[in-house]
């Protein structure tokens, strides 16, 4: 207990810690930002400074070097220069492509316009220029960059979380198969004893009903005995034909269910052959039959149809009882999930599994309607 103490606070230190990490690399780079966009908003001013000097200079003047300089030496930062009445005079830094269409230009002066406060400068007497500039690209680029840092920290985040819950679903699945398998071997000591029994009960000429009805039973706990050694492993898969092997299931259920379920089978009348494990093909039966009888709270009526296509067979159990709701359709099967007081909420997942893993098929709730009953459906492909 105390180990897994150390863990889980270990892993919150690890949390708090990188938390505290993104942060401080977000707020150092909203910091560089506000850094550098101050130092593109002074060279914006030396630049209207320069460009003012040099359009009010006399032609020949000899002291426009250094703000020729100045103005030649932007060539990051985007500028639109517009007259009083809004008109695009001249442009620098940006796409000709994008200025000589209208509408794009006039969007582009928008987006500066709320981007930065415009410069002026007088150009002729009491004639005045308006200067819109943008960010430059290493501004666009440090601006977006802690949105793209928390993208691949979260990113990083599921995949780590990913693998520890592959890894530790991993080891309890091992756990699991441990413990069928240690079941499989504990039931098959007193199987060997009643089976030993059965003998005896032939010797001393019991009714031969009693010992058949017996012999079923045993059998039967063989076959659960079975079903959880092959958890964990991969199964042997026989063709089989799924009408008939169903349909034994549903004669076993059946002859040991309350007398207030009304039993249906529905198949058509030929073989339809699809790879199966018996034993696990009878569990998934079993598993549907007995969750549709505990919907109906032991009373109502229980169907199985076998439907076929082409490619595909489909096993549906229907139940007369009360319903999931539509948001539950995907939850029942989830390991835990169970809407009884008692059991584990095992049975559906564990059927899923042996559905969909072991034999490459799919199961879903096909219908569901409160009150009214629920029709599972499991699909096999054909042979």
């Amino acid at each position: 207990m105390q180990i897994t103490d150390k863990r889980s606070l270990a892993r919150w230190v690890i949390i708090g810690v990188s938390f505290f990490i993104v942060l401080f690399i977000i707020w150092n780079t909203y910091y560089l930002f506000q850094i550098f966009k101050e130092e593109e908003d002074y060279k914006m001013k030396l630049w209207v400074s320069a460009t003012e000097t040099i359009a009010n200079a006399p032609i020949d003047s000899k002291e426009l070097e250094l703000p020729q300089r100045v103005s030649d030496n932007n060539t990051t930062i985007p500028i639109i220069l517009a007259d009083g009445d809004g008109h695009i005079t001249s442009w620098k830094n940006i796409d000709d492509k994008i200025m000589k269409d209208s509408l794009q230009a006039y969007k582009r002066l928008e987006e500066f316009k709320s981007a930065n406060t415009p410069l002026t400068f007088e150009y002729l007497p009491g004639e005045f220029q308006y200067v819109y500039y943008g960010n430059s690209t290493l501004l666009k680029v440090l601006k977006y960059y802690p949105f793209a840092l928390a993208l691949v920290i979260l990113l990083f985040g599921t995949v780590i979380y990913n693998f520890y819950r592959a890894t530790r679903m991993g080891a309890q699945n091992r756990l699991w198969a441990g413990m069928a398998k240690e079941t499989a071997h504990q039931i098959g000591t007193p199987l060997s004893s009643l089976l030993g029994w059965i003998e005896i009960m032939r010797a001393d000429d019991v009714d031969p009903d009693t010992v058949a009805e017996v012999e079923k039973d045993v059998a039967r706990l063989q076959t659960i005995a079975d079903r959880f050694s092959k958890i964990g492993s991969e199964p042997l898969l026989e063709e089989r034909d799924i009408v008939a092997e169903t349909e034994r299931s549903f004669a076993y259920l059946k002859a040991r269910a309350s007398k207030q379920v009304e039993f249906v089978f529905n198949a058509p009348a030929h073989a339809i052959p699809v790879l199966l494990n018996p034993e696990l093909h009878s569990w998934t039966i079993e598993n549907l039959v007995k969750n549709a009888i505990d919907a109906m709270k032991g009373k109502g009526r229980l169907e199985i149809i076998i439907d076929e296509t082409d490619r595909f067979v489909k096993i549906k159990v229907c139940d007369s009882g009360k319903g999931i709701p539509k948001a539950q359709f995907r939850k029942v099967f989830e390991p835990g999930f169970t809407t009884k007081s008692r059991g584990w909420g095992l049975g559906l997942s564990l059927t899923k599994r042996i559905v969909e893993e072991y034999h490459k098929g799919k199961i879903k709730v096909l219908t569901s309607e409160l009150g009214k009953g629920t029709t599972m459906q499991a699909s096999f492909k054909r042979v």
